[in-house]
């Protein structure tokens, strides 16, 4: 089956769109990776989405709005992966949409919401959509992230000690793996969110995030706002657990640098770039992992990585590159693989990633032009994700 995976994260930057061969061998998914397209989301249409985000208020127009224009640029980019990735012939497309609000309280989710209506790529493509894919979870109980974790433990399955799978997007969770037990994931805090929001606010708009870790590599790490910053409860949380954007925004920056004190603009970045380098890390340590394998966008920030190879000490750092599945496209991948098994009736999900009370077929399917084919039932979960490297 020729699945296109759709993600757009909390960076709420650019659409990305991963086309993956893939076949149910036995116990084993086999992925062949087509390749990835991207596009950035229009300038007006992000402004929108930001302007919406909390803790801004909004209106049920806007949000219409958004989640028409949302699905429309979705709609634009699957066409094209389409055409130019697999040949006019996908046959399944898994959209995870846009994040714009995840109801986390009390240690618990409540609800969790993505814009991206997938009528409008259904009929661009002519292809089936799965969409929505996090509700299912969280109504299970679940904390409906990080929803990528089952992928990484079929993909890490069989690997030696204790291996966390990290993603370096606006947040940073991690899914970790070994013989000695299920698989455990979360969000450890902020991974891009807070950096992209000080640069933001710094450039007074000028720049939207820090490029080549640059005004991080001029600046010093501000130890009193680097502690108060450490202080969030959050990162004290038992897991699983999750976050997003309602903690850490702006304002949250904001608050903190009021009661730190005047702080340059790049010793600024600098602590915050730290930050995420130091709470990945602690939450690495704290299950006892012995090898990391980062993607996401952070990958591309030479300064945070080198920080994050400073603060992780002796506990190996690679990319996901070096095991077949490029940093840049893993989680689009991700979602081609969820999109994948539910097609075939298969859970997406790992109970003890997400906390939920047990694992769900996940998302909404909306027909394509060919109707739809229910999978035939009694299918054996898979184990393993093999990546096939042609």
């Amino acid at each position: 089956m020729r699945v296109i995976g759709l993600m757009s994260g909390t960076s709420h930057d650019a659409v990305d769109a991963a086309a993956a061969d893939l076949v149910l061998d036995g116990d084993t998914v086999v992925l062949a990776p087509l390749g990835l397209v991207r596009e950035a989301y229009p300038e007006a249409l992000r402004s929108a989405l930001s302007a919406a985000l909390p803790p801004a208020a909004t209106t049920m127009k806007a949000v219409c709005a958004l989640d028409t224009r949302i699905g429309q640029a979705f709609a634009s980019l699957a066409a094209r992966a389409d055409r130019e990735l697999c040949e006019g012939r996908a046959d399944l497309i898994g959209s995870h949409g846009q994040t714009v609000y995840h109801w986390a309280e009390g240690g618990r989710v409540h609800g969790t919401l993505q814009l991206g209506q997938p009528a409008w790529i259904a009929e661009a493509t002519g292809c089936p959509v799965v969409s929505d894919l996090r509700t299912r979870d969280v109504a299970a109980g679940g904390q409906g992230a990080p929803l990528v974790s089952l992928v990484d433990a079929l993909w890490l399955h069989g690997r030696p000690g204790v291996c966390a799978a990290l993603n370096l997007g606006g947040i940073a969770n991690i899914t970790v793996v070994s013989s000695a037990g299920d698989p455990l994931a979360f969000d450890t805090g902020p991974a891009n969110a807070l950096i992209d929001a000080a640069v933001g606010d710094l450039t007074g708009g000028r720049l939207d995030h820090d490029a080549d870790g640059a005004m991080a590599a001029r600046g010093t790490v501000h130890e009193p706002l680097l502690e108060r910053l450490l202080a969030e409860p959050y990162y004290a949380l038992p897991a699983p657990k999750t976050t997003g954007k309602e903690l850490f925004h702006g304002s949250y920056l904001r608050a903190a640098l009021a009661a730190a004190g005047p702080v340059p603009d790049d010793d600024v970045v600098a602590t915050v770039t730290e930050l995420t380098a130091r709470t990945v890390a602690d939450a690495v340590r704290s299950v006892h992992s012995t090898e990391v394998i980062a993607s996401g966008g952070g990958t591309r920030n030479p300064t945070l990585m080198g920080a994050l190879r400073r603060a992780l000490g002796t506990i190996a750092l690679r990319t996901s590159d070096e095991l077949g599945l490029p940093a840049a496209a893993k989680e689009a991948y991700a979602f081609a693989v969820l999109a994948f098994l539910t097609a075939h009736g298969l859970a997406g999900t790992a109970p003890s990633c997400t906390g939920a009370r047990h694992a769900s077929v996940l998302g909404s399917i909306t027909p394509g032009r060919r109707g739809l084919t229910l999978p035939a039932p009694g299918r054996p979960a898979p184990t393993r994700l093999e990546i096939f490297r042609r």
